[in-house]
């Protein structure tokens, strides 16, 4: 049976864990030459061997998104590697810094942009050069739930979000003729290891069963729930699909 990402090379960043370890897994189960991309050497190489263990197909690049040079040697090994850049799950992201918004110092305010917002501009820039040059691609972007609602502790968080979600739509309206689709999805409260180290700070667990029950199916969402999102955008099936922002929080943002 031929699987909804044949052959297609796709770079997954922040694939170490969580949600693009996940969409790591089920793209190359879906027939993806995955990329690897993540800053962390250890959880990246073990992503590329648990995709082997399936059979799959996979190689690892460290990367820093937050670096553009990073960014440019990511984009050039999977082109040397695999011939072209057929897709991008652009995944990886930090968390806020928990504080009130009065208390942010601009440093922490820089990195968490610098990661969060404009990370994802230079993955898109360099993901999008190759892509014209071998005739288009799909993009999907992780934005959040953040980036159309508000909570307490996060507007760091929430204003790179918001900005991701600007950055698709640009993107989408560039590129659109050009046979490059950019969507975005939208998690809600997913239980990765950065809500489960999220949960270590006090305040933020305060608010977590707030959040949690916000959500219309009463629980949390896993990380493949947002891989199989990100699996289908990036397929054929949703090939009349671009600039749009897909929300896969449990109903989170519908009321």
């Amino acid at each position: 049976m031929q699987g909804t990402l044949d052959g297609r090379a796709i770079i997954v960043t922040g694939a170490g864990g969580g949600i693009g370890r996940a969409a790591s897994l089920i793209f190359a189960q879906a027939g993806a030459r995955v990329v690897v991309s993540d800053i962390d050497v250890g959880s990246g190489e073990e992503t590329v061997k648990q995709i082997s263990a399936q059979g799959g197909t996979a190689m690892f690049v460290k990367t820093d998104i937050a670096n553009e040079a990073s960014v440019v040697a990511l984009v050039e090994q999977t082109v040397s590697a695999y011939g072209k850049l057929d897709g991008a799950f652009n995944n990886a992201g930090i968390a806020p810094s928990h504080k009130s918004f009065h208390d942010i110092s601009a440093a922490e305010w820089q990195r968490v942009v610098d990661v969060d917002l404009t990370g994802a501009f230079l993955c898109m820039k360099h993901e999008i050069a190759a892509m014209l040059q071998t005739g288009g691609g799909s993009i999907v972007n992780t934005a959040s739930a953040l980036g159309v609602v508000a909570v307490p502790s996060a507007a760091d968080y929430i204003a790179a979000k918001h900005g991701v979600i600007g950055l698709t739509k640009a993107a989408a309206v560039d590129y659109g003729c050009r046979n490059i689709r950019v969507n975005a999805v939208l998690p809600g409260l997913i239980m990765t290891p950065l809500v489960k180290e999220a949960l270590r700070d006090p305040e933020y667990a305060s608010h977590f069963e707030k959040y949690k029950a916000q959500h219309l199916v009463g629980r949390v969402g896993l990380p493949e729930e947002i891989a199989k999102a990100a699996e289908w955008l990036l397929s054929d099936a949703a090939s009349f699909v671009t600039g749009h922002s897909m929300g896969v929080d449990g109903g989170w943002t519908t009321v």
